[in-house]
């Protein structure tokens, strides 16, 4: 049997830590890695247009399948551009390990050719950043990379010189077991008594859940029935906390709506339940809080805390159930659920009803359609900026579904190269991309790769021309809106000539046979929406500020010359606008 090179060792360590694809662009530090990858039959070399795309589409692969996602850049820009994908993943607490490629190890400090430091550049976005630089460190070095990116939940970069990867692996070297799960935690029992007295004692209690209720819906409804508990969410707790929850008041921050912002101040206790909600000023100052995290890091960092519990949040819950007294008073979440309803009845439905003849679209009306005619185990995957905000308000988890985004990190252009990510584990899943035009474009030379992997991602353009997000945000600030226009060309037509269906809705009526051909499409899809650019979203709690900010960049509007935008904007917006 011939002996293994550093490279082939790799990618069997690889395969054995469940990996089954590594995305990235080929380069020649990488010639060694990609060739053990070609020999090997059970993993495969995914290549795409961008490295960027490799690092989004591997976090998204990590988030759907739960476990170890690979990408691989080639040295200097190859894996530079791995660098806002890799934060986005590390930052989603995605598995993910990301290979760097070097230089020649003998070159390495002489300033060389495509010479950066990439042991350096991650070790902000990852749990750990190391070089192999001797063939010696190897399996170790590789074991240790992938047990931090699993034990901890993020990235784990290693990197390798090209030669260093053509050297013979040491032949002591000894395969070890690896980690390749999570274990549960559970609090101390004083923790547990702390938490039930303060729950005991309350008389309105809420519960705000984020992304660490994944897997604990139901302790989470039967703890809430049982205290008598409205239940917020923020954006990433939406697809595991809003479906089957009879105590549902929505979401809270930027993009929320319902009754989540008053449940969480009218309370006496809040209970943070797995969630690092990052808009303090949404949170309240004068309320008990207690948080329960399996990161204790985290804790107490978005607001002052009462009680600090470190745990997973299906085992506390599991604890605190038959502890806890059952509240016989229904009397604060009844009327959060009444002003629950009433919030959804006036702001959230008010673009999808009657507007079958509005023209440009409302992008609320297609993303209400959309969620109406996609599959029940569909995976969304969203850009930052408007769609985030149509997607946390029209978008229906139920358990089966699953909506992922740069929801953390913020990143724009992530949603088509995480909806790569999110295809390959099941070709047979329908994936749907909701696209912003200005994400889309600028990572567009990706939708090749939909195509070269005859992936059948649909991707449904809200085509507004405009940063329209960034739009909102100058008009909060009192600015009228300045660089954020787009031109663009028909993008259905760029995706017939890519090779992929297009077409290109302009009128609500065609919106539904159009995404119906596209659906029944068995390849990559593109789906041009024309939407309102007039369309912004109105905060569900808006400030005296805010307000002020609409005013001010109304009148400098006004006082420019763009009576008809303001007059265009009004009618789209601003009858929603609460009052402070």
């Amino acid at each position: 049997m011939a002996k293994q090179n550093i490279a082939e060792q790799f990618v069997d360590t690889l395969v054995r830590a469940g990996v089954s694809r590594v995305y990235g662009v080929v380069g020649d530090s990488l010639n060694p890695v990609t060739d053990a990858i070609r020999r090997h039959s059970r993993i495969d070399w995914i290549g795409v247009r961008h490295e960027e795309s490799a690092a989004f589409a591997a976090g998204a692969e990590a988030q759907i399948t739960g476990t170890l996602a690979a990408c691989a850049g080639s040295c200097g820009p190859g894996n530079l551009h791995l660098v806002n994908g890799l934060y986005d993943a590390h930052r989603s607490m995605a598995p993910v390990l990301a290979l760097a490629s070097h230089i020649p190890s003998s070159e390495i400090g002489l300033d060389y050719f495509q010479a950066t430091h990439p042991d350096r550049l991650f070790q902000e976005c990852s749990h750990y950043s190391e070089m192999i630089s001797n063939p010696k460190q190897m399996p170790r070095l590789l074991d240790t990379a992938i047990q931090h990116a699993v034990g901890r939940s993020g990235v784990s970069v290693v990197t390798l010189p090209g030669d260093v990867a053509d050297e013979p692996a040491p032949e002591t070297a000894a395969e070890t077991a690896i980690v390749t799960s999570r274990p549960t935690v559970r609090p101390s029992d004083v923790e547990i008594d702390r938490l039930v007295a303060m729950i005991d004692e309350a008389e309105k209690v809420t519960l705000f859940c984020g992304s660490g209720t994944a897997g604990a819906h139901d302790e989470v409804i039967e703890f809430a029935g049982k205290i008598k508990s409205p239940i917020g969410h923020a954006l990433r707790g939406k697809e595991w906390i809003q479906y089957d929850n009879p105590n549902d008041v929505g979401m809270s921050g930027l993009l929320g709506y319902g009754a989540a912002y008053e449940a969480t101040h009218e309370c006496d206790l809040l209970i943070l339940l797995g969630t690092d909600f990052p808009y303090n000023a949404f949170l309240p100052d004068d309320v008990k809080i207690a948080q329960v995290d399996v990161r204790p890091e985290v804790i107490g960092r978005r607001s002052k805390l009462d009680l600090a519990v470190w745990g997973d949040v299906r085992e506390t819950l599991r604890c605190l159930v038959p502890r806890v007294k059952e509240k016989t008073s229904r009397r604060f979440l009844d009327r959060m659920l009444k002003k629950h309803a009433d919030a959804l009845e006036g702001v959230v439905k008010a673009y999808t009803r009657k507007v079958d003849k509005h023209v440009p679209i409302h992008p609320e009306y297609v993303a209400d359609v959309l969620d109406d005619m996609a599959d029940d185990d569909a995976v969304f995957t969203v850009d930052t900026g408007m769609c985030n905000v149509w997607a946390a308000r029209y978008l229906s988890p139920n358990g089966r579904r699953r909506i992922i985004g740069s929801f953390s990190h913020g990143s724009m252009a992530n949603a088509m190269p995480m909806a790569i990510g999110a295809q390959f584990p099941d070709l047979n899943r329908q994936v749907i991309s909701m696209s912003g035009d200005g994400g889309f474009t600028m990572l567009m030379g990706d939708f090749l790769t939909l195509v070269q992997h005859s992936l059948p991602v649909k991707v449904v353009l809200f085509n507004n021309s405009s940063l329209n997000m960034v739009k909102l945000e100058m008009m909060v600030a009192g600015l009228p809106s300045y660089g954020t226009a787009n031109k663009n060309p028909d993008f259905a037509a760029v995706a017939r000539a890519c090779g992929a269906f297009g077409v290109r809705v302009e009128k609500p009526k065609e919106l539904a046979g159009a995404l119906k051909e596209a659906f029944q499409h068995r390849g990559p899809a593109l789906v041009d929406v024309v939407t309102d650019p007039n369309a912004l979203s109105i905060p569900p709690k808006i400030s005296a500020e805010m307000v002020s900010g609409f005013a001010l960049s109304a009148s400098k509007m006004v006082l420019e010359g763009g009576v008809g935008r303001m007059l265009q904007m009004a009618r789209s917006n601003l009858r929603n606008v609460p009052r402070p």
